[in-house]
C-alpha cells in the first residue's frame, strides 16, 4: 500500500504544473492535482498504519507464562503460584494476584497494601534497564 500511495502522489505532482502556467486554459487542474496528491499521501499513511498495527507485540507476562510450562512462578502469588502478585494482605501476610484476591477479599478483617514483591522476570528486566 505504501508503494501504491507513492505512485498516486507522484501522478498528482505531475498534474499540478499543468494548472500553474500563465496561459493555462484549465485552472481546475491545480485542484485536481492537489486532490490526487493528497489521496496518494493518505493511502501511503494507511499503509504505514496497517504495517504498524500488524507489528503489535503481545504482553510480556503471557509469554513468560507460556515459558513456565506448568511450573510455579518464582516470586508469584502465594496461593496459586501462577501470576504476579498485585496486593498484599497485611493480616495474613500473603501476596495475592487479582484472581486470588477476589476469593480472599474480606473488608471486615483484612487490611491490604500494594505488593512490593516482584517476579523474577520483572527483576531481570529491571536489571537490564540500568
Amino acid at each position: 500500500m505504501l508503494a501504491l500511495g507513492a505512485v498516486i502522489a507522484v501522478v498528482g505532482l505531475c498534474i499540478i504544473p499543468a494548472g500553474l502556467g500563465q496561459e493555462s486554459a484549465d485552472r481546475n487542474l491545480l485542484g485536481v492535482g492537489a486532490a490526487i496528491f493528497s489521496m496518494g499521501a493518505m493511502v501511503a499513511a494507511l499503509g504505514i498504519y496497517f504495517k504498524a498495527s500488524a507489528l503489535k507485540s503481545t504482553p510480556k507476562q503471557k509469554s513468560a507464562e507460556a515459558g513456565n510450562s506448568g511450573r510455579p512462578l518464582r516470586g508469584g502469588c502465594d496461593r496459586c503460584q501462577a501470576d504476579a502478585p498485585v496486593i498484599q494482605c497485611k493480616v495474613h501476610q500473603q501476596h495475592l494476584c487479582g484472581v486470588c484476591l477476589a476469593e480472599h477479599y474480606d473488608f471486615r478483617s483484612c487490611a491490604y497494601a500494594p505488593s512490593t514483591r516482584r517476579t523474577a522476570a520483572a527483576k531481570s528486566l529491571a536489571a537490564r534497564a540500568r
